[in-house]
């Protein structure tokens, strides 16, 4: 059941007000400055380690976009979702009100937008290489990173399972060797404010202390009409709620609501050993997401209440098993935390071992109108309390054979339980049906892996790269189906007490191998295996479709061609990839669960499709005169699906798409103008295409809806000083003020009568300061 939050909010604002303080205490009398990225452009050269090791990314026979934290701040960029913008053929969405604060994730067409934990995600996720193992809290803030890496294409080798459309790592700045700080506060539209820090400290020869915080506020931009208040006399005769204020405006919904602290301690008193321990906390408390009615039948047609509003009550009245009218929460609350050790022990110049520790815990409550409308009787909601935890633990050897071969071999364990209880009140089947139950469920998983890879050097222009990896996992997913007041569910009662179980195995490959034909060019091929782990089906109607319902895992072969440019005294940058995802055994939902034993409703998914994706991405970096900058990318995406199981029905066709969007697109130019003892100003101006996606079809067998295509543009100016340890800087996000729709809720139409959709934010502006010591 629900606990209480313990930590009230004027703690959580103070522990990020009391990383402000530290930076500038600590940090102050040392006048020092935390290095920068440069600001060379095209000739910036960022260093990855998605091979296990320090490699240039020029030289890495890999797709992969990677971002500095001077680029990030460029482009406005403070939580993960906006890093899709710039990055070819990736997609990341925050999700709507029905799945909490969640991240969907895909890249090259393939991953996972069903936060549910009898899925897996398809996007491997990781922060100072510690997977982040659901969906759930993956809208991670970007603070205090040196850099992300966004590696498209599977990485079953590299990271392992669930990373079959690749992995995203987010890296933090690490402890180091100077006293340096930085403090930025930030105020803007719909009373925006901002506040982040961080410090650096040395406490010791070779030990070393960082610490940093965010506070993050801001009104939401939708509102939640009380419709009895905004409509007397209606024909639904629904009267208003007593609490309704502020001109029938119940709440405001897109707001938000955030703060967190990390801290970290390094020792690294040698060249012989470097640990750092890791502790972070988060806590977010706001209003559901910001959705609106955009398509209704006769029944529901008065539940539209425009572009920016909605009538979503988040009320049911008395009926069924409830005695009294009562409230849905329509906020979202999530409380996470975590600590890692991450250690390379250096045993000889040519070996060394690294150690990854990690375990986090999170808790999210939030509510659901599942038909936003302000017709309760015939409506349906939903409150959900998911409690999880997660270990892992990663061993690497890293070792140097000769001058020809680099080794790493290593094993991976992971054990995670999520806890997933759920009241669901759903009153909108038929007339005078209530389907009312609790659901108490508790899911148990753990992965084991090894895996390793050889980068061989067999001639001076040339290195082939091998890996494999083999991983076993396990999962089971136990059903607890009761009423209200605590017996056996009257619908769902054969499901209580059943458990689900999926056990699968697999092993992953990949081969490359690269040629670089002048400091200037690199050119590299490619083909590995990736996979999405298997589970148990979420939503079974009985006990057939939980036990007979699990599911194998999808897998992808994926052949890549790729070019790595430096050109013109490394002014122009041109990276370039192609390649054919080979996607089978793709999990989806079907339409009849006959043959797994059921004549219910069916709400089983199983491996039900094949088919490829094909596609071809262009990243370009320009530095064509000293001070400005140019950035550009470009992606296609296009398949077919080569056959789809007839259990699927008229749901999907083989003539529907199999990936979308098709093109995706971005540009920005930036001019720093040097201002003698002025100090510099810098104006930027960026602007990403998203084309036209696939929503997926109302009814089975009738047409596909599509999210219109759409542009976003956003624009900055900053000033700083000529030591560049003060800027000021305005900044306004979606400049032409863009209408659009990134993502719906549509499952229940053919009950409900409705489809809500979420709304991206309005064109914004904000004025941030920030001194770095």
């Amino acid at each position: 059941m629900a606990k209480t939050f313990g930590i009230t909010a004027q703690i959580r604002f103070g522990l990020a007000a009391g990383a402000s303080a530290i930076a500038m205490s600590l940090a102050a009398p040392a006048m020092a400055q935390d290095a920068q990225a440069d600001d060379e452009g095209a000739g910036r050269e960022i260093v990855v380690t998605a091979q296990f090791r320090e490699q240039k990314l020029q030289d890495t026979p890999l797709s992969i976009t990677a971002v500095d934290a001077g680029m990030l701040e460029s482009r406005n960029q403070t939580d993960l979702s906006q890093i899709a913008k710039q990055a070819p053929n990736v997609t990341l969405n925050a999700m709507g009100g029905a799945y909490g604060s969640s991240l969907g994730a895909s890249i090259r067409g393939i991953g996972q937008f069903d936060f549910n934990p009898a899925y897996e995600p398809g996007v491997g996720m990781y922060i100072d290489d510690v997977y982040y193992a659901t969906l759930t809290g993956g809208i991670f803030d970007l603070l205090d990173l040196e850099r992300v890496e966004v590696l498209r294409g599977p990485q079953g080798t590299l990271t392992g399972r669930n990373s079959i459309g690749g992995a995203i790592k987010l890296f933090s700045i690490k402890p180091n060797d100077k006293n340096s700080g930085m403090i930025e506060a930030k105020y803007g539209s719909r009373n925006r404010v901002d506040l982040r820090a961080s410090a650096n400290f040395v406490l010791a020869d070779g030990l070393y202390g960082r610490i940093s915080g965010v506070y993050k506020h801001q009104n939401g931009y939708v509102d939640q009409v009380d419709y009895g208040c905004a409509k007397p006399g209606n024909p639904e005769g629904i009267g208003a709620f007593p609490s309704s204020t502020h001109g029938c405006v119940m709440s405001k919904f897109g707001e938000v609501n955030y703060s967190g602290v990390r801290a970290a301690l390094r020792f690294n008193p040698n060249d012989k050993i470097d640990y750092t321990v890791t502790g972070d906390y988060t806590y977010e408390n706001r209003t559901n997401a910001a959705e609106v009615v955009t398509q209704t039948n006769a029944a529901t047609a008065n539940a539209i209440c425009g572009r920016f509003c909605n009538y979503a009550s988040f009320y049911l009245p008395a009926g069924g098993q409830v005695s009294a009218g009562y409230f849905m929460p329509n906020t979202t609350k999530f409380e996470g935390w975590g600590v890692s050790g991450n250690g390379t022990f250096n045993l000889t110049d040519n070996l060394n071992i690294q150690s990854i520790t990690a375990y986090r815990r999170y808790r999210q409550v939030w509510g659901t109108d599942d038909d936003y409308t302000p017709f309760g009787a015939k409506g349906a909601g939903g409150y959900d309390n998911l409690d999880f935890w997660f270990f892992s633990q990663e061993l690497r050897v890293n070792a140097k054979l000769g001058d020809m071969v680099d080794v790493t071999l290593g094993g991976f364990y992971s054990k995670q339980k999520s806890t997933y209880f759920t009241r669901q009140d759903i009153r909108y089947i038929a007339p005078g049906l209530n389907f009312q139950f609790l659901g108490d469920d508790p899911v148990n998983a753990n992965s084991k892996a090894v895996f390793g890879t050889a980068i061989i050097k067999p001639a001076e222009a040339m290195t082939i790269t091998a890996g494999f990896r083999y991983t076993d996992e396990h999962k089971d997913y136990t059903f607890r189906r009761k009423n209200f007041d605590g017996t056996k569910s009257i619908f769902l009662g054969a499901l209580d007490g059943v458990t689900a179980v999926y056990d699968g195995s697999r092993w992953d490959w990949r081969i490359s191998a690269d040629y670089r034909f002048s400091p200037e060019v690199l050119a590299y091929v490619t083909v590995g295996t990736g996979f999405k782990g298997g589970g148990v089906t979420a939503r079974p109607f009985d006990a057939a479709q939980a036990l007979n319902g699990s599911f194998g895992p999808e897998t992808v072969t994926a052949y890549e061609a790729g070019l790595k440019t430096d050109l013109l005294d490394r002014r122009l940058r041109i990276n370039l990839a192609g390649f054919i995802n080979d996607y089978k055994a793709i999990q989806l939902p079907l339409i009849s669960c006959a043959s797994l034993g059921s004549n219910a409703p069916c709400g089983a998914r199983q491996n039900a499709g094949n088919g490829k994706i094909k596609g071809f991405e262009a990243e370009v970096t320009a530095s064509p005169v000293p001070g400005l900058d140019i950035d550009a990318s470009l992606s296609h995406l296009f398949g077919h699906w080569s056959t789809i199981d007839a259990r699927v029905g008229n749901a999907i066709l083989l003539s529907d798409p199999i990936v979308s969007p098709n093109w995706k697109w971005s540009a920005g130019i930036q001019y720093k103008a040097d201002l003698g003892g002025a100090g510099s100003l810098t104006p930027r101006f960026d602007i990403a295409y998203t084309g036209k996606t696939s929503a997926g079809r109302v009814a089975a067998g009738g047409p596909i809806d599509y999210f219109p295509s759409y542009s976003l543009a956003n624009a900055r100016v900053t000033w700083k000083n000529s030591d560049e340890d003060l800027s000021i800087a305005f900044e306004v996000q979606n400049l032409f003020d863009k209408y659009y729709t990134p993502a719906r809720f549509a499952a229940v139409y053919a009950f409900s009568g409705t489809i809500y959709s979420q709304v991206g934010r309005p064109r914004e502006w904000a004025v941030s300061v920030k001194k770095t010591f």
